[in-house]
């Protein structure tokens, strides 16, 4: 008891629950992150002779899903959050089958339109472990769904482009439509999560700047939720930013680079993720403010340094120097989120954090896109470094801390 308020235990689901609807999201998402950098190749068979609308078909899927992912996640709030799951996995599965077969540039635009529409499992599969987890246990799976996503992006492209030589990655669309619905049908053996409503926290929570935790009760740092989706636009700005154009980077500081090398450069920062994630949750969860600004502090560092770095050995240091702070930031984003959907309808708040994620990747494709046509390859990281040198400082200043405020919860 706390302030009067009961604390009501979830019954939480076992790893193997939560690692199954990860891995559904991993099978689930490799047509939608590994086709999208081969559009290249797609669109001249669709009569896009010289793919001049690849980057704008790139960013289709992500706005309409930021979009749209709002609503839907109050809809599996309101009905059932492995309802709503099932409906984006069978979505996806829709979308994809309509791409491979799509005939014309327009067919195709419309089918990656219903993939924005008609997806967001990401945001569904958060929102359905919201609703069974809470504090710790959260975080720590949402850290695993980041890491799901994280080995998608790099494994997917190696998989499509070795697919290519036997079937076009345009075709590959329907092919890979079986991986949603093999997962839609691992999914459905799972439980609905627990739907019961926790009470309110916040009759027992001081006001801005309250007092530290009382002794014998463990205390989290709560953002509130617009901060959270600000650093969530401001993250994924930050790191997008630098994804389109990093090979062209790489070859004007390295001409002759193999595509191998400059496939490696671009997936170290997500295998510093995947390697280190767990420990990096298991260091800052307790103080996910101060992993938030050093996250920050990294990329921006980082970043700076793509645009110095002349060398394989310093590309290689920077890389890994921004998978730091890729790794502190994504982590404690998911400490912060976690910490917010207590007390709160996970499928509302996981929907609406996924549109700003949606619209920090848009700007930053839209950005990229920019500033790479003209001031040239190192524009974007360079863009990038100084939106992350200002957030770094924005997360250290007063204003911004004392809307981060501590809460108050029983002993477990």
């Amino acid at each position: 008891m706390s302030g009067g308020v009961l604390r009501l235990p979830r019954p939480a689901p076992g790893r193997g629950q939560v690692f199954s609807v990860a891995g559904c999201y991993f099978v689930a998402s490799f047509a939608a992150l590994g086709l999208p950098p081969y559009l290249t190749e797609i669109l001249p068979e669709l009569g896009d002779r010289h793919a001049r609308w690849a980057g704008v078909l790139y960013v289709v899927p992500t706005l309409f899903g930021g979009l749209c992912a709002p609503l839907w996640g109050r809809l599996a709030d309101r009905f059932g959050r492995k309802r709503l799951l099932l409906r984006a996995q069978l979505g996806l599965a829709l979308s994809f089958l309509l791409a491979g077969w799509a005939d014309s540039l327009a067919a195709f635009t419309a089918a990656l339109v219903l993939q924005g529409i008609l997806g967001g499992t990401f945001a569904a599969s958060n929102g359905y472990l919201g609703a069974a987890l809470e504090g710790a246990a959260l975080s720590r799976a949402l850290t695993v769904m980041q890491g799901s996503a994280r080995a998608a992006l790099v494994l997917a492209p190696i998989v499509v482009g070795a697919l290519s030589g036997w079937l076009s990655p345009h075709r590959q669309y329907a092919l890979l439509a079986v991986l949603p619905l093999t997962a839609a049908l691992l999914l459905a053996a799972l439980p609905e999560p627990d739907a019961a409503t926790l009470p309110e926290r916040d009759a027992a929570l001081p006001e801005q700047g309250g007092a530290l935790p009382e002794p014998g009760v463990v205390g989290a740092p709560r953002v509130r939720p617009r901060v959270l989706f600000l650093l969530e636009f401001a993250f994924v700005f930050c790191t997008v930013v630098s994804f389109p154009y990093l090979i062209a980077l790489v070859d004007d500081r390295l001409p002759g680079t193999t595509p191998l090398v400059s496939g490696v450069l671009f997936a170290l920062p997500h295998l510093c993720y995947l390697v280190s994630a767990l420990a990096v949750h298991s260091a800052f969860r307790d103080r996910p403010s101060t992993g938030m600004a050093a996250g920050f502090v990294c990329i921006a560092l980082g970043l700076a340094g793509h645009g110095v770095a002349g060398s394989l050995p310093a590309l290689v240091a920077v890389r890994l120097l921004l998978g730091a702070g890729l790794t502190l930031g994504l982590v404690c984003l998911q400490v912060l989120a976690a910490d917010c959907a207590a007390g709160r309808s996970p499928g509302g708040l996981f929907g609406s954090l996924e549109f700003f994620s949606k619209a920090g990747a848009v700007a930053a494709g839209l950005a990229a896109a920019v500033g790479s046509a003209r001031y040239g390859p190192a524009a974007p990281v360079l863009a990038g470094s100084a939106a992350a040198t200002v957030t770094a400082l924005a997360t250290l200043i007063p204003p911004l801390n004392r809307r981060i405020r501590w809460s108050r919860r029983c002993p477990r």
